[in-house]
């Protein structure tokens, strides 16, 4: 048998990738029955058949973590890619992301794109923002050629879901770090002033740099419908590293008294836009709850 990596998926097929080359698997009987479906990044081994062009998935080995949306395991870490402009930013949804991410105990990178088109002061204020939460921050231009080789630099050794909403130059991004890669590219929509999805399903694309992404449809919404309002806070790196300061241990930063989160917040430490983003969820989830 050969061990491999499914790069894709197609009606019950899936395209796996060995030292051998690209086989053509169906997956064996045993995983419907017990209902494992083979994934995208998913390690297996294969039995070949057809004269070493195709095979049966025998095995699936162990998984680091599995996502929902988009639909892939094994990731090792999410690069989410916002525009600082056309379309507009949306932080509570870029928030939305990471939250998924440190659910999934995934190193997230945030990529602002299409700085060329911003001035650097507004550049550096949302790059600000999330730095001081803690989290490394790319500053890209595909028009001036910024910041490409610091992110064809994160992809080495690492499988990557390449996320964010469409229209922010996901696709072309990867285009600028492969240029043989050749994804599909689109333009916003003058109407509604969102992107047009140009990658229709979830692939692994290999890269000469020794690594994987997951290039992934646009998304608009993500769901945190499992998360419980106490585990919230949990989510938000920057608010849990204060959060242990607070006077009590179950302080949800919200209207206890003696709240290192708010005091921080307060003092800039933690930014107040990460801080409303908190407390939207929080206020969701309640919701949620009651229904």
């Amino acid at each position: 048998m050969l061990e491999g990596i499914i790069i894709k998926g197609v009606g019950g097929n899936y395209y796996v990738k060995t030292a051998s080359g690209v086989l053509e698997c169906r997956a064996r009987g045993l995983f419907r029955k017990q209902k494992i479906k083979p994934l995208i990044g998913d390690k297996v081994m294969v039995e070949v058949i057809d004269g070493d062009k195709a095979g049966y998935i025998k095995e699936i080995k162990d998984r680091d973590n599995q996502l929902v949306r988009p639909t892939v395991a094994n990731v090792s870490q999410a690069i989410i890619v916002f525009a600082i402009i056309n379309p507009a930013p949306n932080l509570w949804l870029l928030d939305r992301f990471l939250i998924n991410a440190e659910k999934n105990n995934i190193d997230a990178l945030v990529c602002i794109n299409k700085i060329d088109l911003a001035k650097d002061e507004e550049v550096n204020n949302m790059a600000d923002i999330y730095r001081k939460a803690g989290y490394k921050v790319l500053c890209t231009s595909i028009k001036k050629n910024i910041g490409i080789s610091a992110l064809r630099e994160c992809l080495k050794g690492n499988i990557t879901v390449f996320a964010g909403p469409s229209g922010v130059g996901k696709s072309s991004l990867l285009n600028m770090v492969e240029p043989g890669l050749k994804l599909t590219t689109g333009d916003i929509s003058k109407k509604t002033n969102r992107g047009k999805h140009t990658t229709r399903s979830t692939k692994l694309l290999e890269l000469e740099t020794d690594g994987w992404v997951v290039d992934t449809p646009g998304f608009s919404a993500l769901d945190i419908d499992n998360i419980k309002e106490e585990e919230l806070k949990d989510f938000f790196i920057d608010i849990k590293s204060y959060s242990y300061e607070c006077r009590f241990n179950s302080c949800m930063h919200i209207n206890e008294p003696d709240c290192r989160v708010k005091e921080a917040v307060e003092n800039g430490e933690i930014s107040k836009e990460r801080y409303q983003s908190y407390l939207r969820f929080m206020q969701e989830i309640k919701q949620k709850r009651r229904y």
